[in-house]
């Protein structure tokens, strides 16, 4: 019994840590893709920095969209956010994007993503912890789940809490721009 077991735990030990074959060249290996991220300024905020945010009082349209790179919805629905804000930016449309990934994800998961899908609305990441708090601030309405999205201006402010697709996001947006 106890020979089984001493074979048993030396075949587990090399086939466990059988070393990959050296290459027959100098090269070292190189990731598929690598991604640079020294162009790329993101401000992590907390509610006051957020407030600010949604509280401008000038003759803008804001969207603000809050999303996650963990969230499926929020992914899919972003290029209707960026095509909308491409076609709108000069008429004096501005797009945020609220991350609620977790601070220390900026480097590993959300600056790889901005880049990897050129997002050019400004994004900005939520680091304040007490959702419980700023969550009914943002809207009164809002359960906490995302996708979510704020469009306001000076004169009128509405909250969604639902998924866009372009045409439905810009369905919504003239709706601020007749009364702007």
């Amino acid at each position: 019994m106890i020979k089984n077991l001493t074979i048993l735990l030396l075949a587990l030990t090399f086939t466990c840590c059988k070393s990959e074959p050296k290459s027959s060249t100098t090269e070292s290996k190189k990731p598929v893709k690598e991604i640079s991220t020294t162009n790329i300024d993101i401000e992590i905020i907390d509610y006051n920095g957020l407030e600010a945010i949604l509280t401008k009082n000038d003759d803008k349209t804001y969207i603000i969209n809050f999303w996650a790179t963990w969230c499926k919805p929020c992914v899919e629905e972003l290029p209707a956010f960026e095509k909308l804000y491409e076609t709108y930016k000069d008429k004096h449309v501005v797009l945020v994007l609220v991350s609620l990934d977790f601070p220390n994800q900026l480097e590993s998961r959300v600056l790889p993503f901005i880049e990897k899908n050129h997002l050019k609305g400004k994004v900005v990441l939520m680091g304040d912890p007490d959702q419980n708090t700023w969550i009914p601030k943002v809207s009164s309405e809002w359960s906490g789940a995302i996708p979510a999205t704020v469009i306001y201006t000076k004169n009128k402010r509405k909250f969604y809490e639902q998924s866009f697709d372009y045409s439905t996001l810009e369905t919504e947006l003239t709706k601020f721009l007749k009364t702007n």
